[in-house]
């Protein structure tokens, strides 16, 4: 077993690249930012593609789900690039979040830190601030009503049209 060093004692390189698979190369061309690997892509209006790149990275950071796609996430994000297109305080408020988030995460900024864990005590230090409570709270709806989402988490959607909850397994307990 060949061991890399990383900071992390014991990472073997099968580890690694294990690891390295969750999260998709995300690519910035002019006003847009694109997965190449998973066919999908995100324009922007108002806020910077590197911008959204990093709201679509703090997005996953907030709400980990390995079994949702990126491509959720960034559909998740893209009513903060609509606001910020309607409000310039909203998109100072998004885009001055972001440079203190990269400058708070050092050389690299937000997305070139390579661990989760190194994330996480980033967004720790600025979950207080207005812009972190705005990102979190809107994820809170935009990422978890998507329908296509649904199914990944077991969720079958609303139960009244289809006879309520009682009709659809309320009572279908068989432990007791």
């Amino acid at each position: 077993m060949v061991t890399i060093y990383d900071g992390k004692p014991g990472l073997s390189r099968r580890e690694l690249l294990k690891r390295g698979g969750i999260g998709a190369l995300l690519v910035i061309s002019g006003s847009a930012v694109i997965s190449p690997e998973n066919a999908w892509g995100l324009e922007t209006s108002a806020l910077k593609p590197e911008t959204m790149a990093t709201l679509i990275q703090m997005a996953r950071d907030i709400y980990p789900h390995d079994q949702v796609p990126d491509k959720y996430y960034a559909i998740a994000v893209k009513g903060h690039d609509e606001q910020a297109g309607k409000d310039a305080a909203y998109r100072t408020m998004i885009e001055d979040g972001i440079a203190d988030l990269d400058k708070k995460s050092g050389e690299g900024g937000y997305r070139g830190l390579g661990w989760e864990e190194q994330r996480v005590a980033v967004l720790q230090q600025i979950e207080a601030t207005p812009f972190f409570q705005s990102i979190r709270g809107g994820l809170v709806v935009s990422l978890y009503n998507q329908q296509e989402v649904w199914p990944i988490f077991g969720y079958e959607g609303e139960s009244y049209s289809k006879g309520g909850y009682i009709a659809r397994g309320f009572d279908d307990i068989e432990w007791l």
